[in-house]
């Protein structure tokens, strides 16, 4: 009994990724996550994970990671990070969001000691590359900046997650609940009136376009009442995570709500316990 009771208190690789994903979306953490000695190859292996969340949050965290000028040399160089990316890229079975996402992770890492002339010259083409797999439709992400009138808690939050997680065409988001605000990444081909709709479905929320005028002021744009059909995401499990799935521009890094080092430091030691009890180097 007491060993069933011990398994079933064990996380499973998606909470495990997950949580090393909201770990490395605050800036403060990605120098201790790239040094510990199991959470890198961990990532690693787990973008070869059957999951295609696991694979789509393990990404997350790696480009959360990279943002971190000190890491890339690390991550590129260690064991398998190259290419298993490029198996993702390749996979012909990988979403289109998630090509983007290794893509983008792909080109940070790679033009990392390349002269800026290189760096732009591999990055073109490894965009090129991810459009040719993506389509002529899905030639950019774009994102949207959304201020969410009753995002005030933690459920409201995960409705709002629920309902962003069955668009298609949604590659990431990340959650500014102190001011009510979502920024999310979108394909191209994706109308940003999809979104106000799956988050009016809600019932209890509405999101208005946050904008910047010509002077540079931040403007709250109000979408069109009508609503517009939403094309759902078919290759998700049946479940879906709790917790938060982040995402940013390169610039824009944005730290979680109510973060604290103690926390985080604790999170890290379990996900590292656990990597190191499941893999094997």
């Amino acid at each position: 009994e007491k060993m069933n009771s011990a398994m079933s208190e064990e996380p499973d690789a998606l909470s495990v990724v997950n949580q090393l994903r909201d770990l490395a979306a605050d800036p403060l953490n990605r120098r201790a996550i790239v040094q510990d000695q199991g959470c890198l190859p961990g990532l690693i292996l787990f973008l070869d994970h059957p999951n295609p969340q696991v694979v789509h949050s393990a990404l997350l965290a790696l480009r959360y990671l990279a943002e971190c000028r000190v890491n890339r040399e690390k991550m590129k160089s260690e064991l398998g990070m190259m290419l298993s990316l490029q198996n993702v890229i390749q996979k012909t079975t990988t979403p289109g969001e998630t090509k983007l996402l290794a893509s983008e992770v792909y080109d940070i890492l790679q033009s990392s000691n390349m002269s800026d002339v290189d760096s732009v010259n591999e990055m073109n083409y490894r965009r090129r590359k991810a459009q040719f797999f993506l389509g002529s439709t899905n030639k950019r992400a774009k994102t949207v900046v959304l201020h969410i009138d009753g995002l005030d808690d933690s459920s409201r939050r995960n409705l709002c997650e629920e309902a962003l997680l069955k668009i298609k065409g949604v590659i990431s988001f990340t959650f500014q609940m102190a001011v009510q605000r979502c920024v999310v990444r979108i394909r191209s081909d994706l109308k940003a009136e999809a979104l106000a709709t799956a988050i009016a479905s809600t019932k209890v929320m509405k999101a208005q376009q946050v904008v910047k005028s010509e002077s540079g002021e931040e403007m709250l744009v109000p979408f069109q009442d009508t609503p517009v059909e939403v094309e759902q995401n078919t290759d998700l499990p049946e479940y879906l995570p709790e917790d938060e799935s982040p995402t940013k521009e390169q610039d824009k890094a944005v730290s979680r709500v109510g973060s604290h080092p103690e926390g985080a430091a604790s999170w890290l030691s379990t996900a590292a316990n656990f990597l190191s009890r499941s893999f094997y180097w």
